[in-house]
């Protein structure tokens, strides 16, 4: 299990996180949503050990990987994979080599076996037969399938997605969407979402959670995220413009 405790970060005067807390359960999806620089993906980075927090702990399994080594750190990150908002896939590398890296860096497969790893997990996520090709030959929504089959390929017990979403028409953002529940289902995997796509939170999340200047106000499910009272909320998840919420740039990274 995940917890987050009194989570706080600051990058100079800006405050990002204040205080933030939330737990994620075995098997569960979490959905963190919010509007652009509330802080979203600096929790993510905190919570995967990117980031050291100002305070606060961050729980994997019962290790607070705020008050470990890198070593540790190390140890703790082997479970999870991580899809990166723009994939990021090796462009010198072809797709088998790109999804082998964990594979290679993280188990004791041997050739045959990776080779036979790789061709299943991009089976996973529909793909097949494009093992030889590099990135460039790729659309966007091939390759974050492919960022997918990579982040899955060493079986990894919790997946973090960074917008899986953005840049992607609604059709293949309803895709990515259909697989984040199907590895979910076929391999136990625990997730964290980040994403601004209200269409594909409601389609995968067991519970969200909204970022509002750097502190959880709203920790729920999707119905009872239709059906809030809360204005900041309720203005962000119909996408109103008018409303309570301020239109001052706020801090991004």
């Amino acid at each position: 299990m995940i917890k987050v405790e009194n989570l706080c970060k600051s990058f100079g005067q800006k405050k990002v996180l204040c205080g933030v807390n939330l737990e994620v359960k075995d098997g569960e999806t979490l959905v963190i949503i919010g509007g652009s620089g509330t802080g979203k993906s600096i929790l993510l980075k905190n919570i995967v050990g990117l980031i050291k927090p100002d305070k606060g702990s961050v729980f994997i399994d019962g290790i607070d990987i705020t008050k470990v080594d890198k070593e540790h750190i190390y140890e703790v990150q082997k479970k999870i994979g991580f899809l990166f908002q723009e994939a990021a896939l090796f462009d010198s590398l072809t797709i088998e080599e790109n999804i082998a890296f964990g594979i290679k860096n993280l188990t004791n497969l041997t050739k045959e076996e990776t080779k036979t790893r790789v061709s299943q997990c991009l089976n996973m996520v529909g793909l097949s037969d494009i093992e030889h090709l590099k990135p460039s030959a790729l659309s966007g929504g091939m390759k974050k399938r492919v960022g997918l089959a990579r982040a899955i390929a060493y079986r990894p017990k919790y997946v973090f997605y960074d917008e899986p979403t953005t840049g992607l028409d609604p059709i293949m953002s309803d895709v990515i969407g259909s697989l984040i529940m199907y590895l979910k289902k076929e391999l136990s995997i625990t997730s964290i979402v980040v994403t601004h796509d209200m269409q594909s939170a409601y389609k995968i999340a067991d519970r969200i959670i909204m970022l509002y200047q750097g502190e959880v106000i709203f920790n729920g499910t999707a119905d009872e995220i239709k059906k809030t009272n809360n204005a900041y909320v309720k203005q962000f998840v119909e996408g109103l413009r008018e409303g309570p919420i301020p239109v001052e740039t706020t801090f991004t990274m």
